[in-house]
């Protein structure tokens, strides 16, 4: 996988992942360029970002998860306060 994934996933699936023990992290409104170094999945618990890549720009909001590859280069947008469970593999 080269490109962000995103997707829906029903409380059992969150369980089964165990998304809620994952490590939390916040951001408020702002700009800036992050890379990836481990694959990093997420689930966005509030807020509203925008991730610029080389192909093309994602949006991710409460209720997604989320799926950054190894490797990807992006800007991050952050439009409303983001806070989401992370963990890298």
């Amino acid at each position: 996988m080269d490109r962000i994934s995103v997707e829906k996933l029903n409380r059992g699936e969150r369980e089964v992942k165990g998304i809620d023990t994952w490590d939390i992290w916040e951001k408020e409104p702002s700009e800036f360029d992050w890379s990836y170094v481990d694959e990093e999945h997420c689930y966005i618990i509030e807020g509203l970002a925008r991730i610029e890549t080389a192909d093309g720009t994602v949006e991710i909001k409460k209720g997604d998860y989320v799926v950054f590859p190894v490797g990807l280069k992006c800007k991050w947008k952050v439009i409303k306060r983001i806070k989401k469970y992370f963990r890298f593999e």
